[in-house]
């Protein structure tokens, strides 16, 4: 008897995990303003795990990836690594249950506060994968300076471009305002004459174009929701 119900139980959990797999959308409800939110969740390699992705348009959420992503049941609990996050509020993180309505509904949690949702599935999973940096020109490499504007503050944006031959690029980004954030990079793609720099622990994305006739790359600055523009100037190039 029971072995009977491990079976079941073992088999019951496998199909709610593959209720669980795919393409999500719904809605956030917040005091006095709705947000759309699209979740992709799948099976990782494998099977043993999951991955997952999320979009968040009024927010600048852009297919930012899962963290602590648990399939349980018919719970489903994760983090947003990365956007939305900040040393004053933490980790943005949802939690959810499956319903008996095919439904995923739950509460969108940040800072102590709360927001329910509802999640109805559209589709298969499009999981956004994590990007990987790539090698960088000569052109792109070296000390670069500029500033942007955030709540009427200047702040003073320091970004340094490593090029490491055929292996991908690394870089450091520090921006000096009411005080100094050291951003940690992790992500470094050059495309021709367009370069993407992303530090996501902080939630930090700059991309911009550079310019070899006036020696600069003009771009912008994303930060959750917000987009700002920055053009910075080379200073030093890498010897």
């Amino acid at each position: 008897m029971r072995l009977a119900t491990l079976v079941f139980l073992c088999a019951l959990s496998s199909v709610l995990g593959e209720d669980v797999s795919g393409r999500w959308e719904g809605s956030i409800q917040i005091p006095g303003r709705e947000f759309n939110l699209i979740v992709d969740l799948d099976r990782a390699a494998g099977g043993e795990s999951w991955v997952g992705s999320i979009i968040i348009p009024g927010l600048g959420v852009k297919g930012s990836q899962l963290s602590d992503l648990v399939v349980k049941d018919s719970d489903v609990s994760f983090a947003i690594k990365g956007a939305l996050a900040s040393e004053r509020v933490g980790q943005t993180k949802l939690k959810a249950q499956l319903n008996g309505a095919g439904e995923l509904t739950g509460d969108f949690l940040q800072a102590g506060n709360s927001a329910p949702f509802t999640l109805r599935k559209t589709g298969p999973p499009q999981v956004e994968l994590p990007r990987k940096s790539t090698g960088l020109g000569k052109d792109f490499a070296g000390e670069w300076k500029g500033d942007f504007e955030l709540n009427g503050y200047p702040r003073h944006v320091t970004l340094t471009l490593v090029e490491h031959g055929p292996n991908p690029a690394t870089a450091q980004m520090v921006i000096v305002g009411k005080r100094t954030t050291n951003a940690p990079i992790d992500l470094v793609i050059q495309e021709n004459n367009f370069l993407t720099v992303q530090s996501q622990e902080i939630g930090i994305t700059y991309e911009g174009r550079l310019r070899k006739e006036t020696g600069e790359i003009a771009g912008s600055v994303m930060l959750g929701s917000l987009e700002l523009p920055l053009v910075v100037k080379r200073t030093a190039a890498t010897p």
